[in-house]
């Protein structure tokens, strides 16, 4: 009785840890068990080599289901591998940090900013499948690039499924935004949602006086409409990229408006994170129904771990896409340069890589504009981005129109039908993403498939979309 006792106490610590919002550090192991149900087996290492198990990776938050990988806290190091084998683990990987994939170093031209500056300053409202959004937003050359309008009116896909976007997090309450997204959920403070506005002492209120906007610097490759104040308060290191989750969203949105969003909350405002939380977060879309993966982070070594995550994404039939990276160099990067894993480069709005974009036939397999692209950003404002952040989502949003064409698209299919691009060199994959191209293979694939409804305005060639009245 006192040993039955013992073991339920052990799982209520276990279960109170997982609750707790710990957050992942330097030196924490990630542990996967030779058992299906390893949680008796990391207690019993964990009281041999004295460490602390944090939490279950491949769960979701709260449950009580089965586990076999875990984070755990005071283990040396991995010379105590082929002890720990003999204790019932299969392998241990340290819990390496992570980036979003923004750029640092990179500074825009002059004319780049200036283009979209003014651009920024565009503030008419238009209604976008039933919210309003800005007129910059809809009308910026990016968007004619890879011919969205031309998609969406003629032939009449604008998406379905739920895109994971694992970054750091999502304003729920953009009015772009806010009914189309679904349960996300904040892996680095351990609560549901996925907000990241917390991260600020920024507030809506402060931000209200669209009159009093100026155009801002808010991170190293972005720049709001914001105030002063405001502004003041995100253009330090800790927030180096707040903001970040929300434009990559946004750019979702703007290509698969009528697809939901799913915010992971895995990194925090200065753009870092761990692997374990995007295991974490990997995991749960795929439990969550998820149909796509966008993944604008990468990191410079391979996971066993991650590999392992994605690969029973994709055969579960997520569609999983990640960035290149912004080094602008002919380098591996991960989770990009996995082969199920569609790897999005950066071009720029003359149709030629840009020049801090990664490259490379084994990391990228196709292009999309990222240069100066307007999306949305907290507070109901909208924001200019670079980097092969804001090239990934308009690749997700293409395997989202195809997903609204056919549920059941295949992470092969999708891929297959974005490599209908437009050629530019054999460092940038199959080409720049041409969505027309796209869509028109989905439909060859799925020649039944259903078309989705537009608006009016789309028979008008003189408008894009509708101004609000």
């Amino acid at each position: 009785m006192k040993g039955r006792w013992f073991v339920c106490l052990v799982v209520g610590v276990f279960l109170a840890a997982l609750a707790a919002p710990v957050r992942a550090g330097q030196g924490d192991k990630i542990v996967r068990t030779k058992s299906l149900d390893g949680l008796p087996v990391v207690n019993n290492l964990c009281k041999v080599v004295g460490c602390a198990v944090i939490r279950s990776l491949d769960t979701l938050p709260g449950s009580t289901q089965p586990s076999s990988l875990f984070l755990v806290r005071g283990l040396v190091d991995n010379t105590l591998t082929v002890v720990l084998g003999l204790l019932g683990l299969s392998a241990v990987e340290p819990d390496l940090p992570v980036a979003v994939a923004a750029d640092g170093a990179y500074t825009p031209s002059q004319a780049s900013v200036a283009l979209v500056d003014g651009e920024l300053w565009n503030r008419t409202p238009m209604s976008y499948y039933g919210t309003s959004a800005w007129e910059s937003y809809l009308k910026q050359p990016a968007n004619d690039i890879v011919r969205l309008r031309e998609t969406h009116c003629t032939l009449r896909a604008t998406g379905g499924g739920i895109v994971a976007v694992i970054d750091t997090g999502v304003d729920p309450d953009h009015p772009t935004l806010k009914p189309f997204l679904t349960g996300g959920y904040d892996f680095v403070r351990g609560k549901d949602g996925g907000d990241e506005r917390p991260d600020t002492d920024v507030n809506q209120a402060s931000v209200a006086l669209v009159d009093q906007y100026g155009v801002y610097w808010v991170n190293p490759s972005s720049f709001a409409a914001l105030d002063q104040a405001s502004v003041a308060l995100v253009d330090d290191s800790n927030h180096a990229d707040f903001g970040h989750g929300t434009m990559v969203a946004g750019v979702v949105h703007l290509v698969a408006p009528t697809a939901r969003i799913m915010p992971l909350k895995a990194f925090g405002p200065d753009g870092q994170g761990y692997t374990s939380d995007i295991l974490r977060a990997i995991y749960y879309a795929v439990q969550k129904g998820a149909k796509v993966l966008n993944m604008s982070f990468s990191r410079p070594t391979s996971s066993p771990e991650l590999k392992r995550a994605i690969d029973n994404a994709t055969s579960k039939g997520l569609i999983a896409v990640a960035s290149a990276g912004n080094d602008g160099k002919a380098t591996l990067m991960y989770p990009a340069a996995y082969d199920n894993v569609i790897g999005v480069a950066s071009t720029s709005n003359d149709d030629v890589r840009s020049i801090f974009s990664n490259y490379g036939s084994q990391l990228v397999w196709v292009a999309a504009p990222g240069e100066g692209i307007i999306t949305t950003y907290p507070w109901a404002g909208f924001a200019g981005a670079w980097g092969t952040s804001f090239s990934t989502p308009y690749v997700s949003g293409a395997a989202a129109l195809l997903v609204g064409m056919q549920g059941s698209a295949s992470n092969s299919q999708v891929t297959s039908a974005v490599a209908h691009a437009k050629w530019i060199s054999s460092d940038l994959g199959k080409g720049r993403l041409d969505l027309y191209q796209t869509v028109q293979t989905g439909r060859s694939l799925w020649p039944y498939a259903a078309t989705s409804p537009v608006p009016a305005s789309c028979g008008d060639s003189t408008a894009d979309w509708s101004p609000v009245q």
